[in-house]
């Protein structure tokens, strides 16, 4: 008799994994409603009372801070750092209950979606890494024989995870882990890792629908007319994405800077003020700053609305600004809206030449290649978000170009802020380390 190879511990391994990705799919499906509930209210408000904001942005940002800060800790930014530091501590033997926890899952979510109720240029893409990060972490502790997979590459996985789930980009999700698992992924386990990033990405496919994040692109059959918009998308967005992610290292590459002790001092006022000035900027942009920006560029991208030539500036300005803060935010969203909004200025110069969708995703994929500088992730997302598989040479050429571009600039972002959250609270000395929000 034929006997098939069977091993309840290796299934139970499996099942385990499996179920922790279902979970974390399904919680970052429920943040991402949460998310989008908090943009229309503050919305309708908006529109309903403009002043509002000047008193609502502010308010909400202290608020916001005084719990991350007194509860939360450990939930600031993005949140994608956080998953690194926690990967290299976990290679390191160091406990990373600081940095992924159901804690911080739960913390991440609450806070992200009311930060938003506040109108900050922030996205929930990134924390949506840490979130289902920490929940399939969770699952390690029920694992029989829990070395068989190691706590880093749980971590890592299922940051990825969080990716397909938030994007509905499985195959993005499978190309960070790869880009950040490298070589330190073992062959007998990568088959289990990448399953678990797949089930988290089906998952968001059954509750939201195969749809795509940002709608469909209809490009024509590319030719030569491309290649100078595409040219022009990679040093521009080299150019001003390489000075975005300096602008968000300057709190860690100048912390005795007098705005940053001050920001130590006093977190909860800072953000408050940050908060102010976040409102100032919507205001005089009549709203183009607020909020993530998926609607507009979701419209953009259907050549269904027109924005105006400062709306990049404020989007920019307004995504640093809320970094600086200290609430639980990602730049993922606000960073392929600046891309958008910089493509639409930029197609107005290229009339009839060039299909205008097309330049969008192209400077989309180059402004988060430059800030990420993960330059095949960051073209996949914006290829499987548009449906614009068609174009696949061209963003990652562009991709490709503005990381180059961007590498001159500045420093790789995640891997740097990751530097802030390698000590935990209790290993820190004179208030430095994972404790000092200006290293964030």
């Amino acid at each position: 008799m034929l006997r098939i190879p069977f091993s309840s511990t290796r299934w139970r391994i499996r099942l385990l994994l499996w179920g922790g990705a279902l979970l974390a799919g399904l919680v970052v499906v429920l943040f991402a409603k949460m998310a989008d509930f908090s943009l229309h209210l503050f919305d309708d408000m908006y529109r309903r009372y403009w002043w509002s904001v000047l008193l609502l942005t502010p308010a909400i940002g202290m608020v916001t801070v005084f719990l991350t800060n007194r509860f939360f800790n450990g939930t600031q930014g993005s949140g994608i750092p956080q998953i690194i530091a926690a990967a290299r501590r976990a290679e390191l033997g160091k406990p990373v209950g600081f940095l992924v926890s159901l804690r911080i899952a739960f913390g991440k979510v609450i806070l992200g979606a009311f930060a938003l109720l506040g109108g900050f240029s922030a996205g929930r893409e990134g924390p949506s890494v840490q979130v289902a990060a920490s929940i399939v972490h969770s699952v390690h502790a029920w694992i029989p024989h829990s070395r068989v997979l190691r706590q880093q590459d749980l971590i890592l996985a299922g940051g990825a995870a969080g990716i397909a789930a938030a994007f509905n980009t499985p195959l993005a999700g499978i190309v960070f882990a790869i880009e950040e698992l490298g070589r330190r992924l073992e062959t007998r386990t990568s088959g289990v890792l990448i399953s678990t990033i797949i089930f988290s990405g089906l998952i968001s496919q059954a509750i939201l629908g195969d749809y795509n994040y940002f709608g469909h692109i209809s490009v024509p059959d590319m030719n030569r007319s491309v290649v100078l918009p595409l040219i022009t998308a990679g040093l521009s967005c080299g150019l001003l994405g390489g000075l975005f992610s300096r602008l968000l290292l300057w709190p860690q590459d100048a912390a005795q800077h007098a705005l940053w002790v001050l920001r130590r001092q006093h977190p909860v006022w800072f953000a408050g003020a940050c908060g102010l000035l976040v409102a100032a900027i919507g205001l005089l942009s009549h709203g183009v700053s607020f909020g993530s920006g998926y609607q507009a560029t979701s419209l953009l991208v259907a050549d269904q609305t027109s924005l105006a030539w400062y709306t990049p500036l404020a989007r920019f300005a307004a995504t640093v600004i809320t970094y600086y803060s200290g609430i639980p935010g990602g730049i993922f969203a606000p960073s392929l809206a600046a891309g958008a909004a910089l493509g639409w200025d930029v197609a107005q110069l290229f009339g009839d030449t060039v299909t205008l969708q097309s330049v969008i995703a192209m400077f989309m994929a180059g402004f988060l290649a430059a800030v990420t500088q993960s330059p095949i992730t960051s073209a996949i997302i914006v290829m499987e978000m548009v449906d614009g598989h068609s174009m696949v040479l061209s963003l990652m050429a562009v991709a490709l170009m503005a990381n180059m571009v961007s590498t001159w600039l500045s420093r790789e972002l995640y891997q740097h802020l990751a530097l802030g959250w390698m000590l935990a609270p209790e290993e820190t000395s004179a208030g430095l380390g994972s404790g000092d929000k200006a290293l964030r």
